[in-house]
This record gives C-alpha cells, sequence and structure tokens, in this order.
C-alpha cells in the first residue's frame, strides 16, 4: 500500500523528521511518500494559520488523489481533516486524532504536551472537536521562546520531559508530545517518563494501514458524503476539478 505524508507547513526538514519517525513501524511493503506544503508558514501555531494550512492541505491532496491509498495531514491540530474526509474517497487520517485515539487505548486520559503556549486554545479545540474532552487531561505548553522550529525537539527536550510530568501529576495516565517538529521524540524519551508515550505520528502510519485493511467504502450519505457539484472560480484546477465533479 502507499501512504501519503503531507505536511502542511513549509519547512521540509519537519517532513523528514516526519518521515523518520515514521518508517521505522512501516509494515512490509507499505511505500511512504511525503509531500511539504509549498507556500503558507514554516509551522503552524493558531486557528488562523491552521485554517489556511487546512485549504492548502486539501490543494495538495486534489493535486495527488488516485495516487495513495491513504493520507495522513501530518500538523497536530489536523488542519483540513474533516473537509478532506468529505471530498476523497481515500481514508484521511489526523495525526492529533490518531494519538488521542490510540492514547485512549493505553489509558483512561491522556495529557498533551507542546512546545509553544500559542498552541494551546487551537489544541484544546481539537480535542473538542473530536469528542474527546472527557480522555484529555488536559493541554501543557511550554510557555519560553525556543531558537529553531526544527531543532525545538532537542532545545527543550529537558523542559518537555518536566512538563511532562507535571500532566502525569495532574492525572494524565498517557503522554502526547504534540506538535510536527516533536516527531520521534516520544521514542528518545520514553525512559524519562513514567506512563506509556504515543508518537503522533507512528500512531498514525499505523492507523492508516488499518484502515486500508480494512477497506471501508466512501460514504455515499450522512455528513461525510462527497459535497454535490458546484461551480467555482479562482482554485487550482485539481481541487476545483474535485469540487465541480470534473475529475
Amino acid at each position: 500500500m502507499k501512504i501519503l505524508l503531507l505536511n502542511p507547513n513549509m519547512t521540509e526538514a519537519v517532513t523528514e523528521r516526519l518521515a523518520g519517525a515514521a518508517r521505522p513501524v512501516l509494515s512490509p511493503g507499505t511505500q511512504l511518500e511525503t509531500a511539504t506544503a509549498p507556500c503558507g508558514f514554516p509551522y503552524i501555531s493558531s486557528r488562523a494559520e491552521a485554517q489556511v494550512a487546512g485549504a492548502i492541505a486539501l490543494e495538495m491532496l486534489a493535486e495527488r488523489q488516485g495516487t495513495f491509498d491513504a493520507a495522513i495531514i501530518a500538523a497536530f491540530g489536523d488542519p483540513g481533516l474533516f473537509g478532506a474526509r468529505e471530498l476523497f474517497d481515500a481514508p484521511v487520517i489526523g495525526m492529533s486524532e490518531a494519538a488521542m485515539l490510540t492514547a485512549c487505548m493505553l489509558g483512561k486520559r491522556f495529557g498533551i504536551v507542546s512546545f509553544a503556549a500559542q498552541m494551546g486554545p487551537w489544541y484544546e479545540e481539537c480535542v473538542e472537536s473530536h469528542g474527546l474532552v472527557p480522555r484529555c487531561a488536559g493541554v501543557f505548553c511550554l510557555r519560553e521562546a525556543f531558537t529553531s522550529i526544527t531543532d525545538v525537539a532537542a532545545e527543550k527536550q529537558e523542559a518537555l520531559v518536566a512538563l511532562a510530568g507535571e500532566a502525569v501529576a495532574k492525572g494524565a495516565d498517557v503522554i502526547i508530545l504534540a506538535g510536527a517538529p516533536l516527531a520521534g521524540l516520544a521514542r528518545e524519551v520514553a525512559t524519562l517518563i513514567p506512563v506509556p508515550l504515543v508518537d503522533q505520528v507512528q500512531a498514525a502510519v499505523r492507523q492508516a494501514e488499518t484502515l486500508v485493511a480494512l477497506a471501508p467504502h466512501k460514504a455515499s450519505a450522512g455528513g461525510f458524503r462527497r459535497p454535490g457539484a458546484k461551480p467555482t472560480s479562482g482554485l487550482s484546477p485539481a481541487l476545483a476539478a474535485r469540487f465541480e465533479h470534473n475529475d
């Protein structure tokens, strides 16, 4: 099977980090293809940026439809996820949803730990949108500045481990180290945190493989059926064709 790992921010080094964390858990025969946003932001940290990134993700998926068996929107917060599930036939996995659902199989309540305070409200709303507020012990974000988005995992490792300890003290049975630049960090610090850790992109890859194996058909009714054909103006050709049913 082919899985598309779609990074809706512009930082190629983050895409490489995501792919590096994902490859060790790929099943034999699974091919991982990556894509990095051609425009937008170096990283996504607010609701407004997530709205823009979601539209970019839809364009990227439209341009590549038919070339993958499942796609992962590899940004914590899942920008564009629900729209992608409406528009496209192949399963689309949100990295944060996959991490949270996996965490729910390891404990009663999970804590989300990340590196920037600005992300907190957006991540809280992501938990709510997935209906998992009762299972969440809280969103815990560092407040001090960081030097580089590509090096934040190493730069803030000690502080993130300490913050994870605070989350455990406040009732988290499982910890998710959240944000694409933290991909792979869970394995590096697993022995330093006294509860299970979920690596966001690894959880997404394994759930993508499961959905492909289960072969669910595209909804033809309900909230995630493909919208009816509608004329468009100014969209990319591939995305316009998807909305207009000309693909």
